[in-house]
């Protein structure tokens, strides 16, 4: 079953938003030519990003997942791309309870149709901000039980944040969060290819979207008194446990750290 929480807000298809941009890029259909404008004007290797933050995604729930954890947040969700995150885990964990956010009213619309929990678990959808972290620990509250460790995802999400506000909104989230839990995070990286970070930069900022790539030491900011599971905080196709999957370049800084 699937349950929603939050206000439910009007399409607005005037305007790009990350999640149908990223849509885009991963080969969906679920975005508007707004959305695709700006996609077009990224760099050649942007669906690349994409294709590695969501793999990263793939590999960290699925080990969170093996190691035990059946309770997961996922925040800037997203318009659903199979496999999904709750796909991923419930298949190795059926009882899995998983919610997941997102602000635009287009991935609750899809999320209602597609986002199916085994028999056995629960998915559920917030529908907020990450920029209002306290609303959306309240409301997951009532599916997840945070006395118990939580898997907290946010993939590709925090570098549409601005730099102190960021690290705020992270660690009120973390905050929440019992020991034994962990935190799944990916950033962009600032300082892989500086000029190729700036070109997106200001391609989003002429649509409007304010982004904050960021280098290896800022995103390590964000797992200060966390301990970072190996192989620690590297790019996204570097992370993983068990098989390695094929060695690429990538400009996106990604970890696994566990709450002490």
């Amino acid at each position: 079953m699937i349950m929603t929480y939050g206000p439910k807000r009007q399409v607005d298809t005037s305007r790009p938003h990350p999640a149908r941009v990223y849509d885009w890029l991963l080969g969906g259909k679920d975005n508007y030519e707004v959305d695709r404008h700006v996609g077009r004007e990224l760099p050649a290797d942007g669906r690349d990003s994409a294709r590695q933050n969501r793999a990263f995604m793939i590999r960290a729930v699925s080990w969170l997942a093996e190691s035990g954890t059946d309770q997961f947040l996922d925040i800037g969700t997203g318009i659903p791309t199979e496999p999904n995150l709750h796909q991923v885990v419930q298949r190795i964990r059926p009882s899995a309870r998983i919610v997941y956010t997102d602000n635009d009213p287009i991935v609750l619309r899809h999320a209602e149709a597609l986002l199916v929990s085994t028999p056995e678990g629960t998915t559920d959808y917030v529908e907020a901000d990450v920029r209002d972290p306290e609303y959306i620990i309240e409301h997951a509250g009532r599916s997840l039980d945070f006395g118990r460790p939580i898997a907290l995802s946010l993939i590709a999400l925090m570098h549409f944040v601005p730099d102190e506000e960021a690290y705020g909104i992270v660690r009120t989230l973390v905050d929440a969060l019992p020991s034994g839990s962990h935190l799944a995070l990916s950033n962009a990286s600032s300082d892989l290819r500086p000029e190729r970070a700036a070109r997106i930069t200001a391609q989003y900022a002429q649509a409007g979207i304010e982004l904050a790539f960021r280098t290896r030491d800022g995103v390590a900011r964000f797992f200060e008194g966390l301990d970072l599971v190996e192989p620690g905080l590297v790019t996204a196709p570097r992370w993983y446990r068990g098989a390695a999957p094929e060695r690429e370049d990538s400009t996106i800084y990604a970890a696994v750290a566990r709450v002490p």
